[in-house]
């Protein structure tokens, strides 16, 4: 306990967009039982404040915002809020995302730039207004959340998803290294099929049922199991944390080892 104590992190996502524990939810807990406060924004002013409620309970601290974060005016009002309520932003963790389905021909122009915006354009938005802050006080780490659908083909046409999250990877690299001797790392979290509700939400059209969709996405899997979204939290706290002062640019698969198999 303690990995982040006296840090500030703000968390983009940080709601669950059905019942359960999605992989922002989890991270937000996961930094406040390490002793960091939590700024918890989400679309969804009841999501958030189901968080911020987990981490109350728990005695940690939490404030909420809600915000569009394809939208400039919103992400440069909550990150503002948060440095008017803590003083600082010392960890940015960017977990918003959703996976449209379809390929070139069948995705509609329209759903490829909701895709684009919700899965690529909110980092720029959320590091555009964050990172002078980071500058400013000496240093920070950015944590975000990407997938190994961005490295190989996972049998699910969601095309605009896996350019996204190939961005997603490329603009870490880009972020760490322009801003390695700023003390500002970044680093990229690639999830490989995990049990979290948006990934039963965004995929259930692609299966026969819900039922078919977990029992096909755990045989993919070399564990025998998806992961889950604590998962992700606990990766989280590690590369916010001191603990990784040394790593950055890093594109890190939490995946069961599905990345390692042949085919």
């Amino acid at each position: 306990m303690g990995r982040l104590q006296g840090k500030v992190a703000i968390v983009f996502g940080a709601g669950s967009i059905a019942k359960g524990m999605g992989n922002g939810k989890a991270t937000a807990i996961a930094f406040a039982r390490e002793g960091a406060r939590i700024f918890a924004v989400d679309l969804n002013a009841d999501a958030a404040g189901e968080t911020r409620a987990e981490i109350e309970k728990e005695g940690g601290v939490c404030s909420v915002a809600t915000a569009d974060v394809t939208q400039d005016v919103a992400v440069k009002a909550a990150v503002d809020a948060c440095v008017a309520r803590f003083g600082r932003i010392d960890i940015l963790h960017n977990n918003v995302g959703m996976a449209y389905l379809g390929g070139p021909v069948e995705m509609s122009e329209a759903d490829w730039d909701r895709s684009i915006d919700l899965n690529l354009k909110s980092l720029f938005l959320t590091c555009k207004h964050v990172l002078p802050v980071m500058e400013a006080q000496g240093g920070g780490s950015i944590v975000n959340i990407s997938s190994i659908a961005s490295l190989r083909w996972l049998g699910t046409a969601y095309i605009s998803y896996a350019a996204a999250k190939a961005g997603v990877n490329q603009f870490t690299q880009a972020i760490a290294l322009q801003y390695a001797r700023k003390g500002i790392r970044a680093n990229a979290i690639l999830p490989g099929m995990m049990d979290t509700p948006t990934a039963r939400v965004a995929l259930n059209a692609a299966f026969d049922s819900e039922e078919e969709l977990v029992r096909m996405r755990n045989e993919a899997c070399p564990t025998g199991r998806m992961g889950d979204a604590w998962d992700i939290a606990w990766a989280s706290v590690f590369l916010a944390s001191d603990e990784a002062k040394y790593i950055t640019g890093v594109a890190l698969p939490v995946d069961g080892g599905m990345t390692a198999k042949a085919v």
